[in-house]
């Protein structure tokens, strides 16, 4: 799974007043909040902060988020919940991250790649993609960012299910193992 590292600090304003004037300087307000602890007010350098969301963007990754508070800096492990942005400008305006623990399970939907030319393709068939992703569960440092599928050997009529992918060890399936993932239909003339 992605990971990148972000910093921020423990705010002792908050309000609407105070988040303003933080914009201003440019910074976002942001929180933390999780089964770990209780929430925290943050405030996050704006620059960094949509940097380092714009290179997780729509993929399973974790922050490694540094907090320093009153010259103490502690690393929590945390994931996006809610970003929220100026619709006109298209600035973040605020953060909302969720603090996990990278000892217990997690469901995650990872996506299917596709890789190769399958078989039944060559002899006139059309290949359908039925799942783009499946859900997995599994510790979030073995959750993979891609399932590669390779669809070179199905055949004409031949159907793949999710039961049938290459899951890693310690990845289990949730989705229905009964799904077809992607077939091969059509007749060879």
């Amino acid at each position: 799974m992605l990971q990148i590292d972000m910093t921020a600090r423990v705010r002792k304003s908050v309000g609407k007043g105070a988040a303003r004037t933080m914009r201003r300087a440019g910074n976002t307000p942001a929180v933390i909040y999780g089964p770990l602890g209780a929430p925290v007010s943050l405030e996050c350098n704006t620059r960094d902060l949509t940097r380092g969301l714009l290179s997780i963007h729509r993929k399973n990754a974790f922050i490694n988020l540094e907090i320093e508070e009153d010259g103490k800096k502690t690393i929590r492990q945390v994931i996006t919940r809610e970003i929220q942005t100026d619709p006109v400008q298209d600035t973040v305006i605020h953060a909302d991250f969720y603090e996990i623990s990278l000892d217990k399970p997690m469901v995650f939907q990872v996506p299917l790649k596709y890789v190769g030319k399958a078989k039944g393709v060559d002899l006139g068939g059309d290949m359908t993609i039925v799942k783009n992703k499946v859900a997995v569960s599994g510790k979030l440092l073995d959750i993979p960012d891609v399932i590669e599928v390779d669809v070179a050997p199905l055949d004409l009529g031949i159907a793949l299910t999710c039961k049938e992918l290459g899951l890693s060890e310690g990845v289990s399936l949730v989705s229905d193992p009964d799904a077809v993932c992607v077939s091969i239909s059509g007749a060879a003339e």
